[in-house]
């Protein structure tokens, strides 16, 4: 196993899985992030409290841009991509963050304001143009 940087240790404290309750959406969710095998990181969704339709349908990615995509599971949906650990803002960026309920992908940083409460700021151009979620670590 290679031996693991300053860096890479530092940045690998968002590793887990987070309870997601977003305020403009009703689902409630789980997503556990990752680092990849490149290094950076990445998180998908693995939990939804309702993964059907009131009528037993399961619910899938439907609006997402991508037509071969489509018919992911709502709790198999890939959410964050291609995110790095930049140490001296203690921050993770240069990613981006999906929105499934719209099928629009944003440019994302992310950090902590406590040792569980992970702050994800989705944005188009620049941070100010945007809107920030907070999720809890559970795992």
């Amino acid at each position: 196993m290679p031996k693991l940087d300053a860096q890479t240790t530092a940045g690998d404290k968002i590793v887990g899985t987070y309870y997601v309750k977003d305020d403009q959406s009703p689902e409630e969710a789980k997503i556990r992030i990752y680092r990849t095998t490149s290094g950076h990181y990445a998180g998908k969704t693995v939990w939804v409290k309702n993964p059907k339709f009131s009528d037993g349908t399961p619910k899938r990615d439907i609006k997402n841009p991508d037509p071969a995509k489509r018919n992911t599971p709502a709790d198999q949906i890939p959410m964050l991509f291609h995110f790095k650990y930049d140490a001296s803002k203690k921050e993770w960026v240069d990613g981006e963050i999906y929105d499934p309920v719209h099928g629009k992908y944003y440019k994302c940083k992310m950090w902590f304001s406590d040792d569980k409460t992970l702050n994800l700021r989705g944005y188009i151009g620049i941070p100010a143009f945007g809107r920030t979620m907070k999720w809890k670590k559970v795992g």
